[in-house]
This record gives C-alpha cells, sequence and structure tokens, in this order.
C-alpha cells in the first residue's frame, strides 16, 4: 500500500493561525507594496507629461525663431521704406498700440541703412496720452540722430486724438480725403446714477480717508471744487497735447482758429485747407516717389503665443509643485500609518 501522501504523524496536531499582531503586519506589508506601486505610477504619468510639455515648448519655439528670422526687417539688404503700424487704440497694454513695442519698431526702422524714409502708418482713434507723448518723444529723438530720413505720417481711415499727437511728429502728414483727422483734445468720462439707485432703494455705504479720495463718485453729486480740480487737470493735458502739434507742425498750420484745438475733427481734405495735414497720398505713393519697390513692416505684433507659452509655463510649474506637495504629505501619511 502506497505512502503516499505523506501523512502527518500526529493527525491530532492542529495548525496555528495566525494571531491579530501578524495580521496587522502582514496587512501593513501589502498596504505598503500597493502604496508604492501607485506612488511609482503616478511618478511615471507625471514625468511623461512633463517630457511633453517640455518637448512642446521646444517645438514652438523652434517655430516662432524660425518665422522671427524670415520675417526680421533688419535682414533686408535692399532699399526701401520702414513702416511702424499705429494701428488701433493706443495703450500700456501688450495687446494695443504701445510705447514700448512702438519705440524698439521705430529705432530699427531708422537704424537700418537701407531705409530711405519712415512712414508711420495710421489708422487709430487714438488713446492713452501718455503713451502718444512718449512715441512722440522718441521721434523726435531719433529724427535729430539720424537728420538723412524723412518721417511720414499716413492716415488711413482716422488719424484721432493721441493718434494724430503721434502724426504731428512727422515731416509731413499724408492723408485721404475722406480720412477722420483731428480730435485735439482731451476726455475724462463720468456719469451720475444717484438718482437711480435712490429710486432702487440702494444705499451708498463707501468710505473713504482723504475728503477727495471719492471725488467724481458715480453715487453722489458733483462736488464744485472737485469739478474745478479735475477740469483743471484735464485743461493742462490739453495744453501738453496743443503745445506738441504746434512744435510738431509749426508754421504748417494755416489757421489760428482755436477752434482746431478745440476736439473737432475733420475729413481729410478739410484738414488738408486748414494745416493739420500735409497732402493726399498713400504708401503706394511715397513708394513711387521715393523710387523705392520695397515697403518692410518694422512693426512687433502683439504675439498670444507669448501669452499661451506664458501660461502653460505657469500650469507646469504649478503642476510640478501640486505634485511634490502630494507626494511629500502621502509620505508622512505612510510613515505615520
Amino acid at each position: 500500500m502506497s505512502d503516499w501522501p505523506p501523512q502527518p504523524q500526529n493527525e491530532n496536531v492542529n495548525l496555528k493561525e495566525p494571531s491579530g499582531k501578524e495580521w496587522q503586519l502582514l496587512e501593513k506589508a501589502v498596504l505598503a507594496s500597493v502604496e508604492e506601486q501607485r506612488r511609482a505610477r503616478r511618478w511615471g504619468i507625471f514625468f511623461k507629461l512633463l517630457t511633453f510639455a517640455y518637448v512642446l515648448i521646444v517645438l514652438l519655439l523652434m517655430v516662432k525663431s524660425c518665422n522671427q528670422q524670415s520675417t526680421d526687417p533688419t535682414s533686408t539688404s535692399t532699399s526701401h521704406i520702414a513702416v511702424v503700424d499705429i494701428v488701433g487704440t493706443i495703450g500700456s497694454d501688450k495687446q494695443n498700440v504701445n510705447s514700448e513695442n512702438t519705440n524698439k519698431s521705430l529705432k530699427k526702422a531708422f537704424e537700418n541703412k537701407q531705409s530711405k524714409a519712415v512712414v508711420l502708418n495710421i489708422n487709430s482713434p487714438g488713446g492713452s496720452p501718455v503713451q502718444s507723448d512718449e512715441i512722440w518723444q522718441e521721434i523726435q529723438y531719433l529724427k535729430k540722430e539720424h537728420k538723412d530720413k524723412k518721417v511720414y505720417a499716413v492716415i488711413g481711415d482716422t488719424g484721432a486724438s493721441g493718434a494724430y499727437y503721434i502724426a504731428s511728429a512727422a515731416d509731413e502728414i499724408i492723408v485721404n480725403p475722406s480720412s477722420i483727422v483731428g480730435s485735439i483734445g482731451v476726455i475724462m468720462p463720468n456719469y451720475g446714477v444717484n438718482g437711480l439707485i435712490q429710486k432702487l432703494g440702494v444705499e451708498d455705504r463707501t468710505m473713504t480717508s482723504g475728503e477727495n479720495k471719492a471725488i467724481l463718485s458715480m453715487t453722489q453729486p458733483v462736488d464744485p471744487a472737485q469739478k474745478a480740480h479735475v477740469q483743471a487737470l484735464l485743461d493742462n493735458v490739453h495744453n501738453h497735447f496743443i503745445d506738441a502739434v504746434k512744435k510738431g507742425r509749426g508754421a504748417k498750420l494755416k489757421s489760428n482758429d482755436p477752434a482746431i484745438f478745440s476736439g473737432l475733427f475733420w475729413s481729410g481734405e478739410q484738414a488738408v485747407k486748414l494745416g493739420v495735414a500735409d497732402r493726399f497720398g498713400s504708401i503706394n505713393t511715397l513708394k513711387r516717389e521715393l523710387k523705392v519697390d520695397k515697403a518692410v513692416d518694422y512693426t512687433i505684433q502683439y504675439s498670444p503665443f507669448d501669452s499661451v507659452l506664458g501660461r502653460l509655463g505657469s500650469s507646469i510649474g504649478q503642476g510640478i509643485a501640486s505634485a511634490v506637495s502630494n507626494q511629500i504629505q502621502s509620505e508622512q501619511t505612510t510613515k505615520l500609518q
């Protein structure tokens, strides 16, 4: 008779079951192993995403660099007129016409030896007086540094307010007969709704430290002394505008009528008669007059691409910080267990 399978010598021996402490140790070991696998998987996913984001940014930067090199106006080796756009609202934001980018564009346009003239391509209703004045000042400075180059302002549909402020720095202002030109003035919009909020039963609980801090509040009646102060401020800024136009245009202004500086605007035809503009024409007209075939755009354009990269970089940074923070917290929790 076969002895297989072997039998215990003592069939009455009972197998010992694990105690409570042993089960706890076993459970902790299993949980630690599972947690370690989860942690490794999370870090694996994280680094894959990080690598993908890095490669994407590098590719985008390479594409952008290639585009910039291919459109760099300083690489132009033939005679041309250098065009700088003053198109859209003038303001400090990057998406607007701003002095920082415009002045950089102007500097490149003046310094390129192949540019025969600098053209301000204007189609703007105006905007910030500060940005407009900074551009005006830079044009005056560059004209003194490069006396051999003339500056032309070519106004398309509109060259008003701050845009005309900038145009007045040019040696000549060229318009279309139907252009809208002028609006030499300053404005500060304000509305009063105190009567309306009283009807609606709304209570204004604005608190200030300084008796004039709530000046021009929409919910309070206009204080005569505060109104006089603001009017004096606007008049002062307006005088800066007037002085810039008179300095830029000089004897070209054919009329001493104060209405020229009253905020009125005119058609291009009317502007030429008043001396607010010089003559009719366009960029193509200038190309023929200066005997050049090429107009090169020196304008530094606002790129949403830069904004996207900035947000992407910020998101990646936040993601790294969040992942590291979560990992540290997870490890601390594991140790406490």
